[in-house]
């Protein structure tokens, strides 16, 4: 084992001497770009992580909106960062796996360009409806578009997010024609649905919880195989008779390729630290959100089995950027 011991004092000598080598991180507040508006779940998240990053590292972590075209303007911007440390970008599903299979032209790559870090947390889509639309059940729901194909429409984030694409596979699974009225974020979505603009939506349930709770919109069920423990009571698609339907978001940080190893394993470790708290476990479920962590690997893997998975949906529904 002495020589075991002598590896690991070796490996951590040289990971001292690289940050040393490369000057004090961060020596400046650090950036967090949001590719989407405020209020959604992908902002919901990263304010929460950011704020605990920043106590735990010892600088501000700053969150910086730059919502626009699906979420590629702030995916472009944090590509084009410089690699120091202190630019670092929220992704998700549709920024990272679904839009380089819709957009043909994008400027960049977000799996060349971008570092992966940590998958932060996951939740569920849930499917929501307007008070004042005479269902009860995802069942009643599925009758009430067929005997009114075309009449319902059904709102989205944008085009290509988990909600986008999970509101086509229940059109798919479903038979059933509902016309889509893509939004620029989940918040205004989320309002012309309460006023009745729109019959329906698929969102992530961070963003959807608070209105859930109150009561300003109907919840009929969520997107996993399994329930989910922020809204126990809230039945699956799959046992509601749409069987096998899954679909979810998940948050996570990367930053430009290029930056240093060492800060990114230390936020990798923090991050994974600060799942493991009690504390936060407990804030995540209650905004609808579930811990996952790992390594910056298990990221790798989750991208490449993600875009396999996604791109399947895409081709099947025959979804393109509008």
């Amino acid at each position: 084992m002495k020589w075991m011991r002598a590896v690991l004092a070796t490996a951590a000598t040289l990971v001292v001497a690289t940050v040393q080598a490369q000057g004090a991180w961060p020596s400046k507040p650090v950036r967090v770009i949001v590719p989407f508006p405020p209020g959604g779940a992908t902002d919901i998240v990263a304010r929460e992580i950011s704020e605990r990053l920043g106590k735990a590292i010892g600088q501000p972590f700053v969150v910086e909106n730059r919502a626009g075209a699906s979420g590629n303007i702030g995916i472009e911007l944090a590509a084009r960062a410089a690699p120091d440390g202190h630019t670092l970008v929220v992704g998700a599903p549709q920024t990272l796996t679904i839009n380089p299979q819709l957009f043909r032209n994008l400027p960049f790559d977000p799996q060349r360009d971008l570092a992966p870090i940590v998958v932060i947390a996951s939740v569920p889509n849930v499917l929501l409806v307007t008070n004042g639309l005479p269902v009860r059940t995802p069942q009643d729901l599925v009758a009430l578009a067929r005997a009114r194909p075309g009449k319902l429409n059904y709102g989205s984030s944008s085009v290509g997010g988990t909600p986008h694409l999970s509101a086509e596979l229940f059109k798919s699974m479903t038979n059933s024609f509902i016309v889509h009225i893509p939004y620029r974020g989940s918040a205004p979505a989320l309002q012309d649905l309460i006023g009745g603009q729109i019959e329906m939506m698929f969102d992530n349930l961070p963003a959807a919880l608070p209105h859930i709770r109150s009561g300003k919109v109907k919840a009929l069920a969520v997107t996993t195989l399994k329930r989910t423990a922020s809204a126990p009571d809230l039945p699956t698609l799959d046992e509601s008779g749409v069987k096998g339907f899954d679909s979810q978001g998940w948050f996570s940080l990367l930053a430009p390729t290029g930056t240093p190893q060492p800060v990114l394993e230390r936020i990798n470790a923090e991050v994974n630290r600060i799942l493991a708290t009690q504390e936060f476990r407990e804030r995540l479920e209650r905004v609808g959100a579930e811990p996952v962590g790992g390594s910056i690997a298990d990221f790798r893997e989750r991208l490449r089995s993600e875009t396999e998975r996604w791109g399947k949906v895409i081709r099947f529904a025959n979804i393109t950027a509008e």
